[in-house]
């Protein structure tokens, strides 16, 4: 059986995190996928979405053409992106294990599945193994989102099922994930001399503190979290502070839980602005909010008897290797794929600590899951339409 080059593979990861791409960033990185896949004879184009989110690329699709005409057309995906800190890496090796230098994230996430979706093409294309039609796309801006998913021309492709590789333990397969809510809270009180006339003043903090803590957060059941990421508010301590900013999610696998806990963290913020009003002047102030609440991404939920699934099943059967599907908390671009009309399921590439620089990566698991994906793509050329 045809081997992963697994030194190669090594490197391209290596080379591939040491390339800066934050989110909107991911030029310098799209155009090496694109070379170095282009150099294979591999028809690649990049789509519009980096005009439609404000970045300097857009999603890098390629299109490899099968040379089973019979068999079905599959899909592979990851991301370019990576989290801040993630400028100016520099991996660590220890024998098997590559880590970050403690300053950035290693960008593992997710540039360990853009490397083996390269290296299981470059494997493809030197070996002659028989395959299907492949959709293999690299996007941008998972990270602030999940933009490029959502912005991918769906009309470029052929595929209707297929696999994302962005999670950590290989021996996983997940299969269901989460609805989110994104929530933007901006909270009015009214400004005063904290020493002179504080009675005239509306703390927008305090206003805030108050919500908080009257809020369900963290875990609330086995299929909900909720929690405040970002406070943003005050100019100095002298000043009662008239205005704050709050940034907050929720998610939960239950749409009706999401929409309860949604509505319970907004209650909360309402009530408590409700309860400050001053007089100055003869003119009453009550505290307001003002909101912007999304649904950033949908939940998926991955049948155990579709066809990726039974693919992933059979590929670690004959590789003697053990996989389960599995619920996450996270969401990630097969999310978005699902509910626009794809069959794809979240693989594991092997990073860990991810969105940390305490960031870390096997390659040794990298590796299984690269031969994991090798053999997907040869049992599906043996599938008939």
């Amino acid at each position: 059986m045809t081997q992963i080059n697994r030194e190669r593979l090594r490197q391209y990861l290596l080379d591939l995190v040491q390339i800066d791409s934050h989110s909107r960033e991911e030029g310098l990185v799209a155009a090496r996928i694109r070379a170095d896949l282009e150099a294979l004879g591999i028809e690649v184009s990049v789509d519009g979405a980096g005009e439609a989110v404000g970045g300097d690329t857009g999603n890098v699709i390629a299109r490899i053409n099968g040379t089973v005409p019979d068999a079905p057309a599959i899909f592979l995906a990851a991301h370019m992106d990576t989290v801040v800190p993630g400028k100016g890496v520099k991996p660590v090796i220890d024998g098997d294990i590559i880590r970050t230098d403690g300053t950035t994230v290693l960008g593992g996430d997710d540039k360990s599945g853009c490397a083996i979706i390269v290296e299981c093409l470059r494997t493809l294309k030197e070996n002659s193994i028989p395959h299907s039609n492949i959709d293999a796309v690299f996007t941008i801006c998972e990270e602030v989102g999940l933009l490029g998913a959502k912005h991918l021309d769906m009309a470029s492709l052929r595929s209707k099922y297929g696999l994302v590789l962005d999670s950590d333990d290989v021996g996983y397969l997940f299969t269901r994930a989460p609805s989110a809510d994104h929530m933007e809270y901006t909270i009015y009180g009214l400004e005063a001399h904290a020493g002179v006339c504080p009675e005239n003043g509306i703390s927008a903090i305090q206003v805030a503190a108050e919500a908080i803590s009257a809020m369900k957060l963290g875990r609330i059941d086995f299929e909900t979290t909720a929690n405040i990421g970002v406070v943003q508010g005050g100019a100095a301590t002298n000043i009662v502070p008239n205005q704050v900013v709050l940034k907050a999610e929720a998610r939960s696998h239950d749409s009706a839980k999401l929409d309860a806990q949604t509505e319970h963290m907004r209650k909360a913020l309402h009530d408590a602005a409700a309860r400050h009003t001053v007089v100055v002047d003869g003119v009453s102030v009550t505290a307001r909010v003002e909101e912007n609440i999304t649904r950033e991404y949908h939940s998926m939920n991955v049948a155990d008897d579709s066809t990726i699934v039974q693919l992933v099943m059979q590929a670690a059967t004959n590789l003697n290797q053990q996989v389960q599907t599995l619920a996450t908390g996270g969401g990630c671009d097969a999310n978005v794929f699902n509910r626009r009309g794809l069959e794809v399921a979240n693989l594991g590439t092997g990073m860990q600590a991810i969105h940390t620089v305490k960031e870390w990566l096997d390659v040794k698991d990298m590796y299984r899951s690269a031969e994991v994906v090798l053999e997907i793509l040869r049992l599906n050329a043996n599938l008939t339409r």
